[in-house]
C-alpha cells in the first residue's frame, strides 16, 4: 500500500490550476493485454498518478487490438475533457503511424508528457555468452545465419532497435521475432538464440539472477542498475534506442486541464517512491514535456519510414 505524501515541488502551480473534479472518473486506455508486461507497468504507475491527480476514481481499460492502435484510436475519438486518457509509448506510436498508415495520430491526440525512459539492452545466455554486440555483427558478416538475435514481436521497440542496428552495421542480422517479450527472453535464457534485444524491464530479473549477461545498452548513458554494461556507442555502434512512456489525451483538451495533468506527471517523476519502483523495474523516471515528446515522435516516425521503405517489418503480432 503506497502511503500518501505530498510533494512541495509544484504544489503552488497545482493549487492554482483548474482541476478535474475529484468525483470524476478518469479512464486510462492501455493498448496491451491484462497481465502483460506493459499492463503491469501501467498498474504499478497508477497509484502514483492517483496520489498526484485529484480524482477519486482512476480506472484502466485494456484495448489491445491492432498492435496497440485500437487504444490510441479510441482515445482520439473520446471527448477532450480529461476523463479519458491514454498510456502511450514511443516508438510504438510512430511505428503504428508507419506500419498501419495512421499518419494523423499526432493530430488526433495530444501527448501530455512522458514519465518513464527504458533503454533497450542486448543480452546473451549466461551459459554460452557472446563477448560483445560487435561479435554479433562480425560473425553475421561471415555468415548471416550464424548468430540468431531474438526480439519481441515485429514492430515492437526492441525489434525496431534490432532493425536499426542492422542498418547501422550495414550487415544483415539473423533477427528472430518471438510472439512476446517473455518468449524472446526465455529463448535467450535457454540458449535457443545467441542473443536477444529486450527492454531492460523485461531482462532485469534474469540479469540480476545471473541467467543472462548484458552485452550492451542502446542509450546515451549507462544504466544505473548495471553500470558495468557498456554502451553500444562505446563499441562504435552509435545506437540510442529507448522506450518512453507517459500519458496522452484527445486533441482539443483545454489548456487548463492539460496543465493540471502535466503538473501531476511532473510530481510523479519527482516522487521518491516512484524512483524506488523504477530502480527495481529497470526504467528511469524522466520527464519529457508534451511538445518535446511530440517532436521526438515525429522524428522517430521519419526514421522508421526510411527503414520501412527497404525493410518492412511484419504488420501483425506486435501488440
Amino acid at each position: 500500500m503506497i502511503a500518501r505524501r505530498h510533494l512541495l515541488v509544484g504544489a503552488a502551480a497545482l493549487a492554482a490550476a483548474p482541476a478535474l473534479g475529484a468525483a470524476d472518473t478518469v479512464t486510462l486506455l492501455v493498448g496491451a493485454k491484462v497481465g502483460s508486461s506493459v499492463d503491469l507497468l501501467v498498474r504499478a504507475f497508477l497509484p502514483f498518478l492517483a496520489r498526484h491527480l485529484p480524482s477519486d476514481n482512476l480506472t484502466i481499460s485494456n484495448l489491445h487490438g491492432n498492435a496497440g492502435l485500437a487504444a490510441i484510436q479510441a482515445l482520439a475519438q473520446a471527448e477532450p475533457t480529461g476523463t479519458t486518457l491514454g498510456w502511450v509509448a514511443t516508438p510504438n506510436l510512430p511505428a503504428r503511424m508507419v506500419d498501419r498508415g495512421a499518419d494523423d495520430l499526432l493530430q488526433r491526440v495530444t501527448l501530455v508528457g512522458s514519465v518513464e525512459k527504458e533503454p533497450i539492452a542486448v543480452v546473451s545466455p549466461a551459459a554460452t555468452p557472446l563477448g560483445s554486440v560487435q561479435d554479433i555483427v562480425a560473425r553475421a558478416a561471415d555468415d548471416a545465419e550464424a548468430v540468431p538475435l531474438g526480439t519481441p514481436p515485429p514492430g515492437s521497440p526492441p525489434h525496431l532497435a534490432a532493425l536499426r542496428l542492422q542498418a547501422l552495421a550495414g550487415t544483415r542480422l539473423n533477427i528472430v521475432a518471438f510472439p512476446s517479450a517473455a518468449a524472446a527472453r526465455q529463448a535467450a535464457v535457454a540458449g535457443n538464440v545467441a542473443a536477444a534485444a529486450l527492454g531492460l524491464c523485461d531482462a532485469i530479473g534474469d540479469l540480476r539472477e545471473g541467467r543472462l549477461v548484458g552485452l550492451g545498452i542502446a542509450a546515451a548513458t549507462r544504466a544505473d542498475a548495471f553500470p558495468d554494461m557498456p554502451l553500444l556507442r562505446d563499441s562504435g555502434l552509435d545506437l540510442s534506442a529507448v522506450i518512453r512512456r507517459g500519458l496522452a489525451a484527445p486533441a482539443g483538451l483545454p489548456e487548463t486541464i492539460l496543465r493540471r495533468l502535466s503538473h501531476a506527471l511532473q510530481a510523479v517523476v519527482e516522487d521518491s517512491e516512484f524512483h524506488d519502483q523504477a530502480d527495481s523495474s529497470g526504467f528511469v523516471p524522466t520527464w519529457r514535456d508534451g511538445g518535446t515528446w511530440t517532436q521526438e515522435a515525429r522524428d522517430e516516425r521519419a526514421e522508421l519510414a526510411k527503414i520501412w521503405a527497404t525493410e518492412p517489418w511484419l504488420q501483425e503480432g506486435a501488440g
